[in-house]
């Protein structure tokens, strides 16, 4: 049996001012000026789970997943490795209805050769397809999928995919990614798309970027001061480690962190404030 669900959690949950819910709200304080946001690798169970057992229980770590979403109630969730098989069905969407948010789905497996109809043979032989996802409590107004270059796994599609929700207070760019390790020129297109929307408005990215905070791309991207890793903003001194948990066992294994919060600071005297990050 798999451990105790406080450390299968390994999300990043962040408050941000100006950007909560009324659950959250405090007496006296304005419901829309704060919001609330989480990021979070699923962990599917691989290609070939539509033939095989991966001894991931995907089944049982998604019921315990709505618990605590519940719990939790974030107003916007990135999801990573959210994934549709003939197993599970398509997850995100089992998590979007049992929360009654809205969703943007895009499966990364469907860009393996840029021939769509072809890419969607392949997903439908093998009975698997997995990608990045969002969901929100408020509509989201559009979406766009970016593919992102390929530059150590050439058969490993990645893509960045973007969501325009309407919070109650106006428009934000929300961006979920999950980039392969060790392929710095995903990262660096990542930061580029992210920081095109810089003087548009609000935007949050959110993902597991597969590289510590260390990272030479990471560390530039924070060398724009407008650039805000909320997480490190609220905790200086904490690690914060998300990778790698075992499953099997009850106590934190994780060591380094790889999945991040960031949002742009438009600088125009109403910037984020960083009210708590987990």
């Amino acid at each position: 049996m798999f451990c105790h669900r406080f450390h299968i959690f390994l999300w990043l949950i962040t408050i941000l001012g100006l950007f909560i819910s009324p659950a959250t709200a405090q007496p006296g304080q304005d419901a829309s000026s704060r919001l609330r946001v989480l990021t979070y690798n699923l962990l599917h169970d691989g290609g070939w789970s539509g033939f095989f057992e991966s001894g991931t229980h995907l089944e049982e770590r998604l019921e315990i997943t709505i618990q605590e979403l519940r719990r939790v109630q974030p107003d916007i969730i990135a999801l990573q490795e959210a994934s549709e098989s003939r197993k599970h069905g398509n997850v995100p969407k089992r998590i979007a209805e049992a929360l009654g948010y809205h969703l943007v789905f895009e499966p990364a497996t469907q860009h393996i050769s840029g021939f769509g109809l072809f890419d969607r043979l392949i997903t439908s032989a093998i009975g698997f397809k997995e990608g990045p996802a969002i969901l929100s409590r408020y509509p989201i107004a559009a979406s766009e999928v970016y593919d992102l270059p390929r530059c150590q796994r050439k058969l490993d599609p990645r893509i960045l995919l973007r969501a325009e929700v309407t919070a109650p207070d106006g428009p934000i760019q929300i961006f979920s990614a999950h980039t392969a390790k060790g392929d710095d020129c995903q990262l660096q297109r990542v930061g580029e798309l992210f920081r095109e929307h810089q003087g548009t408005g609000r935007a949050i990215l959110m993902g597991d970027l597969n590289t510590g905070e260390q990272s030479p791309v990471l560390l530039e991207w924070q060398k724009d001061p407008g650039l805000i890793d909320v997480f490190r903003a609220a905790n200086p001194g904490v690690s914060g480690g998300t990778v790698w948990q075992n499953i099997y066992v009850d106590w934190p294994t994780t060591d380094r962190r790889v999945d991040f919060i960031f949002v742009l600071d438009e600088g125009t005297g109403s910037s984020p404030v960083v009210h708590s990050s987990t």
